[in-house]
Protein backbone atom coordinates (compact mmCIF):
# COMPACT_ATOMS: atom_id res chain seq x y z
CA UNK A 1 0.00 0.00 0.00
CA UNK A 2 0.82 3.29 -1.02
CA UNK A 3 -0.03 6.87 -0.79
CA UNK A 4 0.10 9.29 -4.16
CA UNK A 5 -0.23 12.91 -4.59
CA UNK A 6 -2.53 14.29 -7.48
CA UNK A 7 -4.28 16.94 -9.53
CA UNK A 8 -6.68 13.91 -10.32
CA UNK A 9 -8.57 12.06 -7.55
CA UNK A 10 -8.54 8.31 -8.77
CA UNK A 11 -11.30 5.81 -7.42
CA UNK A 12 -11.32 1.98 -8.29
CA UNK A 13 -8.98 -0.34 -10.38
CA UNK A 14 -6.94 0.48 -12.97
CA UNK A 15 -4.93 -2.66 -14.50
CA UNK A 16 -3.66 -4.53 -11.60
CA UNK A 17 -3.88 -0.90 -9.20
CA UNK A 18 -6.59 -0.16 -7.09
CA UNK A 19 -6.97 3.58 -5.65
CA UNK A 20 -8.92 4.48 -3.29
CA UNK A 21 -9.06 6.62 -0.17
CA UNK A 22 -8.09 6.05 3.62
CA UNK A 23 -8.29 8.13 6.89
CA UNK A 24 -8.23 11.44 4.13
CA UNK A 25 -5.14 10.19 2.00
CA UNK A 26 -5.19 8.71 -1.47
CA UNK A 27 -4.03 5.84 -1.51
CA UNK A 28 -2.76 2.93 -3.91
CA UNK A 29 -2.19 -0.98 -3.85
CA UNK A 30 -2.46 -3.80 -6.32
CA UNK A 31 -4.70 -6.02 -6.60
CA UNK A 32 -4.86 -9.18 -4.63
CA UNK A 33 -3.63 -12.62 -6.57
CA UNK A 34 -6.01 -14.71 -4.22
CA UNK A 35 -8.85 -16.18 -6.46
CA UNK A 36 -11.59 -18.51 -4.96
CA UNK A 37 -11.99 -19.99 -7.97
CA UNK A 38 -8.39 -21.51 -8.01
CA UNK A 39 -8.53 -22.06 -4.31
CA UNK A 40 -11.23 -24.63 -4.86
CA UNK A 41 -9.86 -26.45 -7.94
CA UNK A 42 -6.31 -25.56 -8.86
CA UNK A 43 -3.81 -28.75 -7.68
CA UNK A 44 -1.12 -26.25 -6.39
CA UNK A 45 -3.63 -25.39 -3.40
CA UNK A 46 -4.27 -28.68 -2.57
CA UNK A 47 -2.38 -28.64 0.62
CA UNK A 48 -3.68 -25.50 1.54
CA UNK A 49 -7.38 -26.64 1.34
CA UNK A 50 -6.64 -29.78 3.32
CA UNK A 51 -5.18 -27.47 6.16
CA UNK A 52 -7.76 -25.14 5.92
CA UNK A 53 -10.48 -28.30 6.12
CA UNK A 54 -8.76 -29.32 8.70
CA UNK A 55 -8.12 -25.86 10.82
CA UNK A 56 -11.99 -25.48 10.85
CA UNK A 57 -12.82 -28.65 12.07
CA UNK A 58 -10.32 -28.35 14.87
CA UNK A 59 -11.77 -24.95 15.85
CA UNK A 60 -15.43 -26.09 15.36
CA UNK A 61 -15.11 -29.22 17.96
CA UNK A 62 -12.84 -26.96 20.68
CA UNK A 63 -15.59 -24.29 20.49
CA UNK A 64 -18.68 -26.87 21.08
CA UNK A 65 -16.44 -28.93 23.94
CA UNK A 66 -15.98 -25.42 25.30
CA UNK A 67 -19.28 -23.89 25.13
CA UNK A 68 -20.39 -27.27 26.89
CA UNK A 69 -17.99 -26.58 29.65
CA UNK A 70 -18.18 -22.71 30.32
CA UNK A 71 -19.64 -22.23 33.50
CA UNK A 72 -16.65 -24.22 34.90
CA UNK A 73 -13.75 -22.78 32.16
CA UNK A 74 -14.76 -19.00 32.90
CA UNK A 75 -13.62 -19.29 36.46
CA UNK A 76 -10.16 -20.77 35.53
CA UNK A 77 -9.52 -17.38 34.70
CA UNK A 78 -7.19 -18.82 31.63
CA UNK A 79 -7.42 -15.60 28.92
CA UNK A 80 -5.35 -17.66 26.56
CA UNK A 81 -7.70 -20.97 26.79
CA UNK A 82 -9.12 -20.43 23.78
CA UNK A 83 -5.61 -20.82 21.90
CA UNK A 84 -4.67 -23.59 24.20
CA UNK A 85 -7.43 -25.70 23.51
CA UNK A 86 -7.53 -25.37 19.69
CA UNK A 87 -3.88 -25.85 19.44
CA UNK A 88 -4.89 -29.27 21.76
CA UNK A 89 -7.48 -30.27 19.27
CA UNK A 90 -5.14 -29.52 16.39
CA UNK A 91 -2.34 -32.27 18.35
CA UNK A 92 -4.84 -34.96 18.68
CA UNK A 93 -6.47 -34.49 14.93
CA UNK A 94 -2.85 -35.49 14.01
CA UNK A 95 -2.64 -38.40 15.65
CA UNK A 96 -5.81 -39.97 13.06
CA UNK A 97 -3.64 -42.31 10.83
CA UNK A 98 -6.89 -43.62 9.75
CA UNK A 99 -8.04 -40.91 7.49
CA UNK A 100 -6.68 -38.96 4.63
CA UNK A 101 -4.96 -35.95 4.92
CA UNK A 102 -7.67 -32.80 4.70
CA UNK A 103 -10.43 -35.08 6.43
CA UNK A 104 -8.80 -36.25 9.80
CA UNK A 105 -10.86 -35.86 12.72
CA UNK A 106 -10.22 -34.84 16.28
CA UNK A 107 -12.21 -38.31 17.24
CA UNK A 108 -10.35 -40.92 15.67
CA UNK A 109 -7.63 -38.99 17.46
CA UNK A 110 -9.04 -39.37 20.64
CA UNK A 111 -9.30 -43.63 19.78
CA UNK A 112 -5.36 -43.38 20.15
CA UNK A 113 -3.73 -43.86 23.90
CA UNK A 114 -1.73 -41.05 22.86
CA UNK A 115 -4.50 -38.42 21.88
CA UNK A 116 -6.53 -40.22 25.52
CA UNK A 117 -3.19 -38.78 27.54
CA UNK A 118 -3.06 -35.64 25.72
CA UNK A 119 -7.05 -34.58 26.39
CA UNK A 120 -6.77 -35.77 30.12
CA UNK A 121 -3.43 -34.27 30.87
CA UNK A 122 -4.75 -30.58 29.65
CA UNK A 123 -4.49 -28.06 32.01
CA UNK A 124 -7.25 -25.25 32.58
CA UNK A 125 -5.49 -22.24 33.81
CA UNK A 126 -3.92 -22.10 37.12
CA UNK A 127 -6.41 -25.21 38.33
CA UNK A 128 -4.84 -28.25 38.80
CA UNK A 129 -5.44 -31.36 36.80
CA UNK A 130 -7.66 -34.08 38.23
CA UNK A 131 -5.79 -36.73 37.63
CA UNK A 132 -3.87 -36.28 40.71
CA UNK A 133 -7.00 -37.35 42.69
CA UNK A 134 -8.85 -39.46 40.14
CA UNK A 135 -8.75 -43.11 38.88
CA UNK A 136 -10.84 -43.45 36.22
CA UNK A 137 -12.49 -47.23 34.76
CA UNK A 138 -15.61 -47.65 33.05
CA UNK A 139 -17.93 -45.43 35.14
CA UNK A 140 -16.48 -45.79 38.29
CA UNK A 141 -14.55 -43.34 39.94
CA UNK A 142 -11.90 -43.37 42.75
CA UNK A 143 -11.24 -39.76 44.54
CA UNK A 144 -8.88 -38.94 46.68
CA UNK A 145 -10.27 -36.15 48.01
CA UNK A 146 -10.82 -34.21 51.53
CA UNK A 147 -14.17 -34.94 53.37
CA UNK A 148 -15.50 -32.08 52.89
CA UNK A 149 -14.77 -32.17 49.04
CA UNK A 150 -17.56 -32.11 46.35
CA UNK A 151 -17.92 -33.38 42.86
CA UNK A 152 -19.43 -33.01 39.55
CA UNK A 153 -19.50 -35.10 36.25
CA UNK A 154 -20.21 -34.09 33.40
CA UNK A 155 -20.69 -36.35 30.53
CA UNK A 156 -20.53 -34.84 26.95
CA UNK A 157 -22.17 -36.82 23.71
CA UNK A 158 -20.46 -35.11 20.83
CA UNK A 159 -21.80 -35.64 17.20
CA UNK A 160 -19.21 -34.07 15.19
CA UNK A 161 -21.11 -34.43 11.75
CA UNK A 162 -23.10 -31.39 13.08
CA UNK A 163 -21.21 -29.68 15.38
CA UNK A 164 -23.94 -30.72 18.09
CA UNK A 165 -23.37 -31.69 21.98
CA UNK A 166 -25.47 -32.78 24.69
CA UNK A 167 -24.57 -33.07 28.28
CA UNK A 168 -25.82 -34.57 31.63
CA UNK A 169 -24.45 -33.15 35.15
CA UNK A 170 -24.17 -35.65 37.98
CA UNK A 171 -23.45 -34.31 41.35
CA UNK A 172 -20.57 -37.29 43.16
CA UNK A 173 -21.34 -38.17 46.63
CA UNK A 174 -17.79 -38.42 47.68
CA UNK A 175 -17.95 -38.55 51.44
CA UNK A 176 -19.11 -42.30 51.77
CA UNK A 177 -16.55 -44.08 50.12
CA UNK A 178 -13.37 -43.50 47.84
CA UNK A 179 -14.71 -45.04 44.83
CA UNK A 180 -18.00 -43.15 43.58
CA UNK A 181 -20.48 -44.10 40.61
CA UNK A 182 -21.58 -42.29 38.42
CA UNK A 183 -24.91 -43.41 35.58
CA UNK A 184 -24.50 -44.45 32.37
CA UNK A 185 -27.14 -41.70 30.21
CA UNK A 186 -25.20 -42.90 26.81
CA UNK A 187 -24.46 -46.17 24.47
CA UNK A 188 -20.88 -46.67 24.65
CA UNK A 189 -20.98 -46.52 20.54
CA UNK A 190 -21.59 -42.83 20.66
CA UNK A 191 -18.51 -40.52 21.25
CA UNK A 192 -17.84 -39.76 24.69
CA UNK A 193 -16.29 -37.42 27.13
CA UNK A 194 -16.61 -37.05 30.79
CA UNK A 195 -15.17 -34.01 32.62
CA UNK A 196 -14.68 -33.96 36.01
CA UNK A 197 -15.00 -31.25 38.79
CA UNK A 198 -13.84 -30.99 42.31
CA UNK A 199 -14.87 -28.55 44.72
CA UNK A 200 -13.36 -27.79 48.35
CA UNK A 201 -15.06 -27.08 51.28
CA UNK A 202 -15.46 -23.64 50.42
CA UNK A 203 -17.07 -24.23 46.81
CA UNK A 204 -13.88 -23.56 45.28
CA UNK A 205 -12.88 -25.73 42.46
CA UNK A 206 -9.40 -26.88 43.33
CA UNK A 207 -9.30 -29.44 40.49
CA UNK A 208 -11.18 -30.17 36.92
CA UNK A 209 -10.31 -31.80 33.90
CA UNK A 210 -11.24 -34.98 31.46
CA UNK A 211 -11.29 -38.46 32.76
Amino acid sequence: MATYESLIKIKGSVGDLVFYTLNGKNVVRKKSGFNKTAFKKDPSYEKVRQNSSEFGHCSKTGKIIRNSLELYLKETGDALLYQRFAKLMTEIKNLDTISERGKRTVENGLKTEEGKKLLKSFQFGEIKNVLTEVEHQDHSLRIKRDKNARGTIITLKLDLENYAVEKVEENLSLNESPISSFKEYFSDDNFLLYFLVLRNENNEISHMGFV
